[in-house]
């Protein structure tokens, strides 16, 4: 099953050219439907770049050649599944895959465990998804105070006051994930707009620079982006050292260190969860809150759940599994915004999608954000629906696409347990306005994100 979703152009040219590599010999032909190679050189980059994401190329590539559809990537074939019923059919037999915390690894340039076993990597995943999940039960309360602070701030704001939720959440995000992944210095303000800002000019460059290798044509844009992944690691690194004299056992970096990992894997575990983890909590907490604020009938919907659930008290990490609908309207919102619309995996062995013939070691792509928007699949595909989800076979089709269920993402699995602190917090004291006249466009890269700052308005409960 799928254990991860976040793939962009970056992925692809990354896991491309290590297969490239490693398997020279694999560069087939194949009748399946798609386009020729637009350049001998580059097959079809340049139809990608030209489209402005992975995401949207595949959209018009699965509308003119239908749900299974090829292209070129280099002189190499790649093969995108773009249905349900495809993506069952290759799922299901396919059970290994790279996760998305192996690709981060590799385009950071980490090394360590690429080349170990099939059972070492499983130890190490379980190890980290481990980490996760036992500092979301230690620490919960940490992540209450925070939601709470920001409650407060925006309860102080007049009802006409436009409050933006990207900068809003991205700071909540980050002061969450900072403190639940390395301790109690991260409560100081100063340490985490120091940490914010080497974040984001990693995670600026990994969005961009690889595709059009302006990274590398700017030297002034490498040394800064070398500069920031130098000076992280180094606060990651004085990190796990002091956190191993002191023999703390609260947060995600203990877990680790409680383990076998090396010194260097503990730092590169704890940069994917800072960087992933940020990214994605701030942007599924950012679509969640817009579409309530357009989605009336469904934020009260969630309210009433919220009073039933919990009453006057603070969500517990106990109730959480309580809050059905509040799970449905996540759901739904990772669905809406195709929050991560891309993943992959390399054919093992010579597979088949209905009449196709995948040959062994092509790269087949998983269209999810055209799966997420498909009307074969999903009724009213673009419209906020929650109650969807009430429906066994959405359910089902969720999970098959890895967004629940054990198989969920753990990153994704940390995002929406902020998510539902924030949605429980906040709904029961305030009430979400749309700004009227205002649109949320979408850009579906490694995680999709708005493409401009998003503005609502808030008011007090009675």
């Amino acid at each position: 099953m799928l254990d991860f979703a976040i793939f962009a152009v970056t992925f692809v040219i990354i896991l491309v050219g290590t297969v490239l590599y490693l398997y020279p010999s694999s560069r087939r032909a194949s009748g399946i439907p798609g386009l020729n190679p637009a350049d001998e050189k580059d097959g079809n980059l340049q139809d990608i770049v030209n489209r402005g994401s992975l995401h949207d190329f595949l959209v018009s590539l699965h509308e003119e050649f239908g749900s299974v559809a090829s292209f070129w990537f280099g002189g190499r074939l790649v093969v995108s599944l773009g249905s349900m019923n495809q993506l069952q059919q290759h799922i299901n037999p396919n059970h290994t895959t790279d996760s998305f915390e192996t690709v981060l690894k590799s385009l950071l340039g980490y090394q360590s465990g690429m080349g170990s076993g099939a059972n070492d990597s499983v130890i190490r995943k379980k190890v980290y998804e481990s980490a996760i999940n036992n500092t979301l039960k230690n620490n919960f309360s940490i992540m209450v105070k925070e939601v709470e602070k920001l409650v407060e701030k925006w309860k102080s704001f007049p009802d006409a006051q436009h409050t933006p939720l990207c900068a809003h959440l991205l700071g909540l995000a980050m002061k969450t994930v900072t403190q639940l992944a390395l301790g109690e210095h991260f409560r100081e303000d100063a340490a985490v707009i120091s940490f914010r800002k080497n974040h984001d000019t990693i995670w600026s460059e990994i969005g961009k620079g690889y595709l059009d290798g302006t990274l590398e044509k700017s030297s002034s844009r490498k040394v800064h982006y070398e500069r920031a992944l130098s000076e992280m690691e180094s606060v990651l690194l004085s990190v796990v050292k002091e956190r191993k004299i002191q023999k703390k056992q609260t947060v995600f970096v203990d877990t680790l260190l409680q383990s076998s990992l090396t010194e260097q894997q503990i730092v590169e575990d704890c940069m994917v969860f800072t960087l992933a983890g940020c990214v994605i909590t701030t942007n599924l907490c950012a679509f969640a809150l817009h579409f309530l604020s357009t989605s009336p009938e469904v934020q009260d919907k969630l309210y009433r759940e919220l009073q039933d659930v919990l009453g006057s008290d603070p969500v517990s990490f106990d109730k959480i599994p309580q809050l059905k609908y509040c799970q449905q309207v996540l759901n739904e919102t990772v669905r809406t915004a195709k929050l991560t619309p891309v993943a992959a995996r390399l054919q093992e062995l010579d597979g088949k999608v209905d009449q196709h013939i995948i040959p062994k070691e092509t790269l087949v792509i998983y269209a999810l954000g055209v799966v997420l928007q498909d009307s074969d699949t999903w009724s009213t595909p673009c419209r906020f629906d929650p109650d969807r989800f009430e429906e066994e076979f959405a359910r089902k089709s969720f999970s098959l696409l890895g967004f629940s269920g054990s198989q969920t993402c753990p990153d994704l699995r940390f995002a929406y347990t902020v998510a539902t602190v924030l949605l429980s917090t906040l709904l029961r004291q305030l009430k979400l306005h749309k700004l009227e006249g205002q649109v949320m466009d979408i850009r579906s890269e490694l995680v999709s994100t708005p493409k401009d700052e998003s503005w609502i308005t808030v008011s007090k409960r009675s």
